[in-house]
């Protein structure tokens, strides 16, 4: 049996700027005309490289705005083929329970159910988060998300621990 690492990540405030929208006539997109959506995806991709055991669980309220294959679709192969699952899971969690939930205890309630041996998140939402993980928790700003150098840093520092 292998050890089990994961890298809990949201999309909005990570992957792209958090300003994020949807509408049925545009589908998901950038309000800000000079940002793209998933820009900073390769970032996690070269961050991520030299840990090919380190697994993704989507933190995202894409999944529960669209689904789990919307949202895993949206990633690079390479990010893909990394994914094993969401925190939200209508198998496990009552969509409006889910929802009323801090971004952090979502988190957490699937680290006790996944169990693994070593995660950390990557999050620009930080608010309640549970004082007793905080130290897992990689924050980000809305509007740099992994562009920001200190972010890919602490990145880096906590793999080294993996």
């Amino acid at each position: 049996m292998y050890a089990l690492k994961v890298c809990y990540l949201d999309f909005d405030g990570v992957l792209h700027d958090d300003d994020v929208h949807w509408n049925r006539k545009r589908g998901v997109h950038m309000k800000s005309p000079e940002r793209k959506l998933f820009e900073w995806m390769p970032i996690l991709e070269e961050l991520l490289s030299p840990y090919p055991e380190v697994k993704i669980v989507l933190s995202t309220t894409w999944v529960q705005v669209k689904c789990y294959k919307f949202a895993k679709e949206k990633l690079s192969s390479d990010l893909q083929s990394r994914t094993i699952g969401a925190t939200f899971h209508s198998r496990f969690t009552n969509i409006e329970d889910f929802n009323s939930t801090y971004r952090g205890f979502q988190v957490v309630d699937d680290v006790l159910r996944r169990k693994p041996d070593n995660w950390f998140a990557i999050d620009n939402d930080a608010f309640n988060w549970p004082t007793n993980f905080r130290q897992h928790l990689i924050k980000t700003e809305d509007r740099f998300g992994l562009s920001d150098v200190n972010v890919q840093n602490a990145i880096i520092e906590l793999l080294k621990t993996f």
